[in-house]
């Protein structure tokens, strides 16, 4: 608690002589993902980020979710200790946070139809241009399913005018990647091509990591009104999984590299299209239809006390989701409307290959989900500087399982938000909000592989999301952001540790919370960003009445500065802390809180008309921490996925 509140003032003391500086506004920037179109972010009642392609090259940020640690509301966990398999938690999810996150790649969703969730690998960095934080269950009406905590939208680079580059790196623990990209342009097309590839041994004993993936991206104008849009990517990897470690491991003498599953891994295959037209007519509307498969492939092994199970999975989805975007007048205001249809369908095929105490059993199922949502929002914008807003969604869920016992389930949610801006001032935006939100259960929570039954007593989780906000534009080129929300949420969908089942909670659960972020820039060579959130996420009834979420932090904050040089030199700092937490599973409150850590990045870069060098140091300070942290072993006991300690990388890089 010390290191935050000694966080906390350093913001303050910071920020308090910006405000005699020049005025400089940055109102102006656009997102896409809140209603589906270009708006600025200045008229949305929601609490945004947008993380610029700028931001990415001057960050400290190894991949998507480091860029993610520093952001308001968001709880990053790097599992492995290899940045492979990393949990993204908005707004006080904690275990369940990869299914009431939603994650987008230029609006397509990725989260998985089981509780395999996101695959955070998919996309490297050196593709991505930009991405957009929507948080709330405001999104639930326009993208349905899994938005309860909120929407990270991933926008992929397109091409463009001539650009082509490479990059090679090395870092600790025997890593080593590569990339290249190139993109054109003519009259009527534009494209891009990206490729990468990473090795690397990783922080703990079998957590290495092979990693390849291929991107693209065209665009073709052959029109003034019509466009056609496509991107496709390929991604592979091959990572070991070096599970946890309880403490009787360490009494025993295990040391925080070690791994007691030498031999588990996971291997992936996953390739995906999206494409369609957009049609433009009258004043700025359109009619756009996106159509996008996907394919991945994936195969698992693990072993524990009681034998080892594999497993190889194939999943085949399918989305279509057209809409029409109608601006116009209303009266003397501006009014926009929107209105689509979202089809999703994913086939699952499972071979499950367990043995529990020498007794071996082979599995081969068939799943399938189909989804159906229609939505409409509309807003309109008054000349007094009043922007309302109001969106309905009915979204449906179809499910089928070969063998099971019934064969069938389904269930449908009727959800719909308000929301209004209001301009105080040219430089500040008073808002709020609410929404409705939904989860549908995934596969494999309905579905028991053991009993090959489906629970009929299983239904969908709803929230209401409560949201109130200010956000200015200050002198001295300064950005500042309070918001408070709430979250009330019944039948939440967890899995329960005392009755090994996925359920819906008994009692009401609630997260209130703060979240607080700035940005400035007190000199020409000097640019601060900063955030603090305060979150109470809490169980108000049933079996874990006035216990704790487990994994979410009451406190995090971060603090990030940005300095040139000169002479092509510039230097990052970015320190995240993250407060005591109850371990995953400890619904009960039977355990002291995982504790909290401190840990300050930096990087120096170097750049010279087309080349530029960097140079990385992770964890400057050596902390000893976890960011992920478990109940596992019988009797239960804590156990722990230890986190890297200081380490290094660099790398070059040219472009054309």
């Amino acid at each position: 608690m010390r290191k935050l509140i000694l966080w906390m003032l350093i913001i303050i003391f910071t920020a308090a002589p910006l405000m005699a500086a020049d005025n400089a506004v940055r109102i102006g920037e656009v997102v896409v993902t809140a209603t589906r179109y270009e708006e600025d972010i200045a008229s949305v009642p929601a609490n945004i980020s947008l993380i610029t392609e700028k931001e990415i090259k001057n960050s400290t940020a190894q991949n998507i979710p480091d860029l993610l640690r520093a952001e308001p509301g968001i709880q990053v966990n790097d599992i492995g200790g290899n940045r492979r398999n990393i949990t993204v938690d908005l707004r006080g999810f904690g275990e369940s946070s990869a299914l009431n996150t939603l994650v987008l790649v230029d609006g397509r969703r990725i989260n998985q139809a089981d509780l395999s969730g996101v695959d955070w690998t998919q996309l490297p960095l050196d593709r991505v241009e930009r991405i957009e934080v929507i948080r709330g269950g405001r999104a639930s009406v326009l993208y349905g399913d899994n938005a309860a905590g909120g929407v990270i939208n991933i926008i992929t680079k397109e091409g463009g005018h001539f650009k082509a580059g490479a990059g090679a790196g090395a870092a600790s623990y025997a890593t080593y990647r590569g990339n290249a990209y190139y993109s054109n342009s003519t009259d009527t097309l534009a494209y891009s091509v990206t490729g990468s590839y990473l090795s690397s041994e990783g922080y703990r004993d079998n957590s290495d990591t092979e990693a390849k993936d291929l991107g693209t991206n065209i665009n073709f104008y052959p029109y003034d009104f019509l466009a056609f849009n496509l991107s496709a990517g390929y991604h592979t990897d091959n990572t070991g999984l070096p599970g946890a470690l309880k403490e009787s491991d360490f009494a025993a003498g295990a040391v925080r590299t070690d791994s007691i599953n030498p031999y588990d891994f996971a291997k992936v295959d996953d390739f995906y299209f999206k494409g369609g037209p957009e049609i433009s007519f009258l004043n700025e509307s359109f009619i756009k239809m996106d159509i996008s498969l996907r394919e991945r492939d994936a195969s698992t092994f693990a072993s524990f006390a009681g034998g080892e199970f594999s497993s190889n999975t194939q999943i085949h989805t399918f989305a279509f989701s057209p809409h029409i975007l109608l601006k116009n007048k209303a009266g003397r205001a501006d009014n926009t409307l929107i209105a689509g249809y979202d089809y999703q369908r994913a086939a699952e095929d499972i071979i499950n290959d367990s043995l529990f105490f020498s007794v071996r059993t082979v599995g081969d199922y068939k799943l399938q989900k189909k989804s159906r949502g229609y939505y409409l929002h509309d807003e309109l914008s008054l000349l007094n500087g009043l922007l309302l807003s109001a969106g309905y969604r009915y979204d449906k869920a179809d499910y089928k399982f070969n063998p099971a016992v019934p064969e069938s389930a389904g269930m449908d949610e009727s959800v719909y938000t308000l929301g209004a801006n209001y301009e105080l001032s040219k430089d500040a935006f008073f808002y709020f909000s609410y929404a409705r939100s939904f989860r549908h259960p995934v596969l494999d929570e309905l579905f028991s592989f053991f009993t090959s039954t489906v629970d009929t007593t299983l239904t969908s989780q709803r929230s209401d999301d409560y949201e109130i906000g200010v956000r200015c534009y200050l002198p001295g080129d300064m950005y500042a952001q309070i918001n408070l929300f709430r979250i009330d949420t019944s039948d939440e969908i967890f899995y329960n540790p005392f009755s090994y089942a996925n359920e819906n909670m008994d009692g009401r659960t609630q997260r209130d919370g703060i979240e607080v972020s700035f940005s400035a820039k007190p000199h020409e060579r000097l640019d601060l960003s900063g955030s603090y959130t305060y979150m109470n996420a809490s169980i108000e009834g049933g079996q874990f009445k006035g216990h704790g979420i487990p994994n979410v932090p009451n406190h995090k904050a971060s603090l990030g500065a940005l300095i040139d040089m000169g002479r092509g030199f510039t230097a990052a700092l970015n320190g995240i802390y993250a407060g005591g937490r109850p371990f995953i599973s400890d619904y009960a409150d039977s355990f002291s809180d995982q504790e909290d850590y401190f840990v300050l990045n930096g990087k120096l870069k170097y750049r010279l008309n087309n080349f530029t060098a960097f140079l990385d140091v992770n964890n400057i300070t050596d902390e000893e921490y976890s960011e992920y942290g478990v109940l596992g072993g019988y009797p239960l006991e804590k156990a722990y996925y230890p986190s890297p300690k200081r380490n290094f990388a660099g790398g070059v890089t040219v472009d054309f």
